[in-house]
């Protein structure tokens, strides 16, 4: 299968389209804003420089969330276009699944003294993060969720487990975990990408799990926030 996917949660706007699950090319832009004309212009770029066109894809796969509240309204909004437009299904995935996916196999294939869980953070605000707990297998142990990091954030998991925390939401995380013997940072900078949605993606389609085109929504988390902007004077 032709899968399309798409990644807006964050900063990083990135597309990239796979065929039976293998990579066939990606492109990915670290802006400060995501626009619906920089995204359409990935993906016309992607798919054509890989020798596919539009109406060839099998599937759109979208990053659902959690993340930015406008780059998550682009990305879901442009793949709901693409599916209406092609007639083609909507596959979409956990963006914090996504990002554990990307460290999952390595973790995979070690034998810890301790289980280990892999905990993908968003950064949100203060000391506020987007997170979820996935086991070396891919499975979900914690759900989303927006959590507040302090002293006793993760204790019962940090009992039984050796913690794994990665994403920009860590570094808010490690000064006051990071001294745990059970807790690793790694260096490797994990950030939300299309790839691993690709990935993720063709295990939804192989399973038959797809989202209803009108009513699928992103997975926001939080209620919008909007801030009042000071009047000059």
């Amino acid at each position: 299968m032709l899968i399309l996917s798409i990644d807006t949660s964050t900063t990083i706007c990135s597309v990239a389209l796979h065929k039976d699950g293998t990579l066939l090319g990606s492109y990915e832009l670290f802006t400060e804003r995501t626009s619906s004309a920089m995204l359409t212009t990935l993906i016309d770029q992607v798919v054509q420089h890989t020798g596919f066109s539009l109406p060839q894809l099998d599937a759109i796969a979208v990053a659902k969330g959690p993340g930015s509240y406008t780059g998550l309204r682009i990305g879901v909004s442009t793949a709901k276009g693409l599916c209406f437009s092609l007639d083609k299904p909507l596959i979409a995935v956990n963006t914090l699944q996504g990002m554990a996916e990307q460290i999952r196999p390595f973790y995979a294939a070690q034998t810890p003294r301790k289980p280990i869980l892999i905990c993908p953070m968003i950064d949100a605000r203060r000391m506020e993060v987007y997170c979820a707990l996935y086991d070396t297998a891919g499975n979900e142990t914690v759900p989303t969720s927006a959590m507040i990091i302090d002293e006793t954030s993760f204790a019962g998991e940090l009992a039984a487990h050796t913690l794994v925390f990665v994403g920009d939401g860590a570094a808010k995380c490690r000064p006051v975990l990071g001294n745990h013997p059970d807790t690793l940072f790694p260096e490797t900078v994990i950030s939300p990408s299309a790839r691993q949605i690709g990935v993720l993606a063709a295990d939804a389609w192989q399973q038959g799990r797809f989202e209803h085109v009108v009513t699928f929504e992103p997975f926001y988390l939080k209620d919008f926030m909007a801030t009042t902007p000071r009047k000059l004077v």
